[in-house]
C-alpha cells in the first residue's frame, strides 16, 4: 500500500512538471514580433478587395461586351471546365466576425463588421451557387467538425441568403439608430479616393447596398415567382414599398463601385498597355450593335468607328462589333481591315482611371424595379423607372441632352484625337419605336431587359450573362468561335477538388440536379 502511494505521488509530480515544461515551452516558442490575430478592419480591406471583379477578363467576354481578336491573348470560347468557388474569402469573413467580437466589450454586442459579414456571406454564397447550382452552405466552413460538408440545394442557398440579407438590414438599422461610428477599413465608401464619408454615413450607404442587392437577387428568381415558400413578389414589394425600413439607392452617388487612380489601382485597360491589347480587345456585337441600332450615343463613347466600312466617323453605321461566334481568323482580319470597331481609345486608353466599376449600381436597380412592375409584382410606373435607369446610365458615359463631344483616334498614335460635336436628345431617343416603352407586356419587358443588359456592361461580374441565361435577352452570338459546338453553356462544372475530397456529397449533388453528369449545358434549378 505504501509503495502504491509513492508511485501515485511520483506520477502527480511528473504530470505537474510536464505541464509546467509544456507551458514554459509554449511561452518561449511564441514570437513576440509576430501577431497572433488580425484586427477586423484589416480583414475588411482584404475581403472588400476580394469581392471585386475587374473588367477586361472572362466576365466581360462571356457576357459578350468585349471579345478577343488575336488567339495569342485568348479566344472567345466559353468554359469547358470548373468554377472557382470562393470559400477562402468566406473564411476571412468568419475571422473578421470573430476578431470584431473579441474587440467588443460584450461579445454579443452588435458591430458593423458582423452586420457587413452577413451581407458578404449572402453575396458570395449566391455568386457561387449561380455558377454551379447546389453548394455546401449550412455545413460549410466547420473545419474538422465537418471536413466533407453536405450540399444545400440551390433553393435553400437562396432562402438562407435572403435571411442573411434581412438580418444584415436589421442590424444596420440598429447600428445607425445608435450612431455607431466603429467602422474602419472600408475603402468603398469610408476611404473612397474621392468623396469619402464618415463611418456612420458609410453604414447608411452599405444598408442601401444590402437592400438594392436584395432586389437583384429577387429578380434573378423571376422563374420562381409562384413558389410560396420563396414568396419573392411579396419580398420585393416589401423593399420597394417601405423605404424607411429598407432604404435603397437614390442616385449614382450610392453605387457600390470600385474607383481607380493613377498610381496604384489602375483601370485594366489604360495608356500603359495600349500597345498590348488595344487591337486585340474589341467590342462585341451583342453590346455595340444593340447601341447602334438604338441610335444610342453610348456607342460613340465605348468604341471607335470602324473606318473600313466607309461611313462617316459619327454615323451609327460605323459602330459595328465583332461576333463572339465568329472564327478568330475572321475577327483578326476584320480588325486589321477596320471592319469592326476597336474599343474606345479616349475612354479606356487615355488615362489610368477608365471608368468606375459597379458591383451593384443604381441604374440596374431602377431597371429591376421596372421589370418587377412589368411582371405585376408591385404597382407603379414601369416607364418611369425604365427611363430613370436608362438616363442614369447615359449620364455615366457623359451623355447630355444637347451638344456632346466625342473623340476618336486620328490614326494609330495614342493621344492624337479628332473631336466631333454630336447632338443628342433624350426626348427623341425615348420616342423611337424601339425605345419608347410599349407597356406592361412582353415587348415592354424586352425593352427593360435590353437597357438592363446595357447597364451591366463591363461591371457587376457575370450579371449580363446571367440575364441572358434567365431571359434570353439579348440574343447572344454563338458559333465556332464560342466553342462547345456553338452552344452557350448554362453553368460551370464543380471544382475537381470536390471529387477528390468530398466525393460522396459531390456525387449526390450531381445526381439530384443533373442526372449524374456534371454537364455545363444542364439547367440548374434557378432557370428551370
Amino acid at each position: 500500500m505504501k509503495s502504491n502511494k509513492i508511485i501515485a505521488l511520483l506520477i502527480t509530480v511528473i504530470a505537474i512538471t510536464a505541464s509546467s515544461c509544456s507551458k514554459t515551452f509554449e511561452k518561449y516558442s511564441q514570437n513576440p514580433n509576430q501577431p497572433t490575430s488580425v484586427p477586423a478592419y484589416l480583414l475588411l480591406r482584404q475581403i472588400e478587395n476580394n469581392l471585386m471583379v475587374f473588367p477586361g477578363g472572362d466576365e466581360d467576354k462571356l457576357s459578350q461586351y468585349t471579345l478577343s481578336t488575336y488567339t495569342y491573348y485568348g479566344t472567345n470560347e466559353y468554359w469547358t471546365g470548373s468554377a472557382t468557388l470562393d470559400y477562402n474569402t468566406l473564411q476571412n469573413i468568419a475571422a473578421m466576425e470573430k476578431e470584431a467580437a473579441k474587440a467588443s466589450t460584450n461579445a454579443t454586442d452588435l458591430n458593423p463588421y458582423g452586420a457587413l459579414a452577413k451581407f458578404f456571406k449572402a453575396y458570395l454564397f449566391i455568386n457561387m451557387s449561380m455558377k454551379v447550382g447546389d453548394i455546401p452552405m449550412s455545413d460549410a466552413m466547420k473545419g474538422l467538425a465537418s471536413p466533407k460538408p453536405k450540399y444545400d440545394s440551390q433553393k435553400q442557398v437562396f432562402i438562407q441568403s435572403l435571411q442573411l440579407l434581412e438580418d444584415a438590414n436589421t442590424q444596420l438599422t440598429t447600428l445607425i439608430a445608435s450612431s455607431n461610428t466603429a467602422l474602419l477599413g472600408d475603402f468603398y465608401y469610408q476611404e473612397k479616393i474621392s468623396g469619402g464619408v464618415d463611418a456612420l454615413t458609410a453604414l447608411k450607404k452599405w444598408q442601401k447596398v444590402v437592400n438594392t442587392y436584395k432586389l437583384r437577387v429577387l429578380i434573378n428568381l423571376s422563374k420562381k415567382s409562384t413558389d410560396a415558400e420563396l414568396n419573392i413578389k411579396q419580398k420585393f414589394a416589401d423593399v420597394v414599398n417601405n423605404p424607411t425600413k429598407y432604404p435603397t439607392m437614390l442616385d449614382m452617388s450610392d453605387n457600390w463601385e470600385y474607383v481607380y487612380n493613377d498610381a496604384y489601382n489602375q483601370y485594366p485597360n489604360n495608356k500603359s498597355n495600349y500597345g498590348n491589347d488595344a487591337l486585340r480587345l474589341c467590342v462585341a456585337s451583342t453590346w455595340l450593335n444593340t447601341l447602334s441600332s438604338l441610335n444610342d450615343l453610348r456607342a460613340m463613347k465605348v468604341a471607335d468607328p470602324a473606318r473600313g466600312l466607309g461611313f462617316s466617323d459619327t454615323s451609327y453605321k460605323s459602330f459595328v462589333g465583332g461576333g463572339a461566334g465568329n472564327d478568330m481568323s475572321l475577327l483578326g482580319g476584320n480588325i486589321v481591315a477596320l471592319k469592326i470597331s476597336p474599343i474606345g481609345r479616349k475612354r479606356y486608353y487615355d488615362t489610368y482611371k477608365g471608368e468606375n466599376t459597379f458591383l451593384v449600381g443604381y441604374p440596374e436597380m431602377c431597371l429591376n424595379i421596372a421589370e418587377a412592375i412589368n411582371r405585376g409584382w408591385v404597382s407603379g410606373s414601369a416607364d418611369t423607372w425604365y427611363q430613370k435607369g436608362t438616363k442614369a446610365m447615359l449620364g455615366f458615359y457623359g451623355v447630355v441632352d444637347g451638344a456632346n463631344t466625342v473623340s476618336f483616334l486620328k490614326g494609330t498614335a495614342p493621344g492624337d484625337y479628332v473631336n466631333y460635336t454630336v447632338n443628342f436628345s433624350f426626348a427623341d431617343y425615348f420616342n423611337q419605336t424601339a425605345v419608347k416603352y410599349a407597356g406592361d407586356n412582353t415587348t415592354g419587358l424586352n425593352q427593360i431587359l435590353t437597357q438592363r443588359y446595357l447597364s451591366l456592361a463591363r461591371n457587376s461580374g457575370y450579371e449580363g450573362y446571367y440575364q441572358w441565361r434567365r431571359t434570353g435577352t439579348p440574343a447572344f452570338n454563338a458559333g465556332a468561335g464560342t466553342g462547345n459546338s456553338g452552344i452557350i453553356p448554362l453553368r460551370f462544372q464543380y471544382p475537381t477538388s470536390e471529387l477528390a475530397t468530398n466525393k460522396v456529397n459531390y456525387t449526390a449533388a450531381v445526381a439530384s440536379q443533373y442526372a449524374g453528369k456534371d454537364d455545363i449545358n444542364a439547367k440548374m434549378w434557378i432557370i428551370q
